[in-house]
């Protein structure tokens, strides 16, 4: 039996267009789905959009638009990233479909109802976080993250206890049951789950009726982070119990920004505990994109869009920037100064000039073919290809740190690039052909593996490498007697001037 694999991105927000950070996040949930394919398992990726809250309602207001016209186009400019980018989501959730996801919203709050009163609260509202927020929170009287004054808010809503859960999340946590990565993450929220109060489930719907009303309670409308949390349950049919949410829930993997990670690693364990669900096995957490240093803002005109860095250089050229350059579980910094750089050296000079190197020196003196036969090699080039076969990176992938397998990958691309050089094969080609077979024998075992290894980073590179030598990368070995038919194309990844 294959082991099942369900991962999930962050619902994208509908206040706006998607900019470089939501392609991050999809590339780095896209490349653990995948490895997890090639690995064999049976690999369930979702990802979607959260439509409701008050933040949404205003940018609709700003453009002039109605919300539900305004959260369907925000929707499919969300669908049409993971078509730009190549991602292989499995399913795609809306928080305000009300066939799919409504039903499950309104199944979890029935369930936890006993652990659900009203009350009058007063208390300061960040709109960007679509939260309440204490005043210890807040620096110099603003959100630190979005850099406004919450508003004074004084309301009758319905309140969930987390404080009756958070010890157990807590121990969950320390545990390890409940994973979070990166360990500075980790720290972050067991620093702050003590601190931790009951949390506003609601808001009166003559504020907010954009939304799910609250069940048995037409005054309500269910708060955004009680609908939007439940989607990772309402997408495999948790509603109508579809098999399909006893086959992959738990969750494997929830991959989230930094900045709401509070809300998936205890306000969403505290719903399933009160609910009587499994928790999710683990939470990975990325940073935020700066550009050029500066912090992405409309304000400074410095907002990435991400199907302009497509249009202008390759989803792979994009998706490989992305993941090598931008530590997994950290910030990182976005300049086109530096995909350039990027490019030309590691694309252009490192992995294209190897393909085309050694695919030219095959198709010139070997009639466009090479007989894989270990034969060919003698002990030490048995040696340099056992060496090389053993640095894949796959441990880094397993601990979200997919920059550093990249980094392995190119190891392995610079040894290959380095053996070239060295053994000078267009020379050993006229002097000494049985030593040219054994370099191509094994520059050819190297290439092979270099494109196994892509597959989850760069799935169009890896499959064009793989036609260029006719392999197979449904296996990572390579079987005894197995043709290589060369059949050259353009390079790769051409100079930029």
């Amino acid at each position: 039996m294959k082991n099942k694999f369900y991962i999930t991105t962050a619902i994208a927000y509908t206040n706006g267009p998607p900019h470089i950070g939501h392609a991050l996040e999809f590339l780095q949930v896209d490349v653990l789905a995948r490895y997890h394919r090639i690995m064999g398992d049976d690999t369930y990726f979702l990802t979607g959009t959260d439509e409701h809250g008050a933040t949404v309602v205003k940018a609709a207001e700003k453009n002039g638009k109605d919300v539900k016209v305004f959260v369907d186009e925000m929707a499919e400019k969300f669908k049409e990233l993971t078509r730009a980018y190549n991602v292989s989501n499995d399913d795609f959730i809306r928080t305000s479909d009300q066939v799919r996801h409504w039903p499950a919203a309104r199944k979890i709050w029935n369930l936890i109802k006993d652990d659900l009163y009203k009350k009058n609260y007063q208390g300061l509202y960040c709109i960007g976080h679509e939260a309440f927020m204490k005043k210890s929170d807040l620096v110099d009287g603003v959100c630190p993250l979005h850099k406004t004054e919450p508003e004074k808010i004084e309301e009758e809503n319905w309140f969930f206890k987390l404080t009756k859960y958070k010890k157990e999340v807590k121990k969950k946590i320390e545990s390890g049951e409940l994973k979070i990565i990166p360990e500075t993450r980790k720290q972050e929220i067991l620093n702050l789950i003590d601190d931790a109060e009951d949390v506003s489930f609601s808001r009166p719907s003559k504020d907010l009726k954009w939304g799910i009303p609250v069940p048995n309670d037409e005054t309500q409308t269910m708060y955004v982070w009680a609908d939007a949390l439940t989607n990772y349950i309402s997408a495999l049919g948790y509603a109508e119990e579809n098999p399909k949410f006893e086959k992959y829930w738990p969750a494997d993997v929830h991959l989230v920004g930094k900045d709401i990670l509070r809300f998936h690693a205890m306000i969403w364990p505290a719903m399933l505990l009160s609910a009587g669900l499994p928790l999710p096995k683990a939470i990975y957490v990325h940073g935020f994109i700066t550009v050029d240093g500066e912090k992405m803002s409309k304000t400074v005109g410095n907002v990435v869009d991400p199907f302009e860095a497509v249009k202008k250089y390759s989803a792979e050229v994009v998706r490989y920037f992305l993941l090598r350059e931008i530590p997994s579980g950290d910030d990182g910094d976005f300049s086109y100064k530096k995909l350039e750089e990027r490019y030309n050296g590691d694309l252009a000079n490192g992995l294209g000039n190897l393909v085309q190197r050694v695919a030219t020196l095959i198709e010139n003196n070997l009639d466009n073919e090479l007989i894989w036969d270990k034969n060919n090699l003698d002990e030490i080039g048995k040696k340099t290809v056992e060496v090389w076969f053993s640095v894949t990176g796959h441990t880094y992938i397993r601990q979200f740190e997919l920059h550093r397998s990249l980094d392995k990958i190119w190891e392995i691309i610079s040894g290959a690039n380095g053996y070239v050089d060295e053994r000078k094969p267009w020379v050993e080609a006229k002097e000494n052909p049985k030593k040219f077979l054994e370099t191509m024998t094994v520059l050819v075992a190297m290439i092979h593996h270099i494109s196994w290894l892509l597959q989850p980073f760069m799935p169009e590179t890896a499959d064009k490498i793989a036609k260029i030598f006719g392999a197979d990368l449904s296996n990572k070995e390579i079987t005894e007697n197995y043709k290589f038919i060369v059949r050259k194309s353009e390079g790769l990844f051409p100079r930029l001037k």
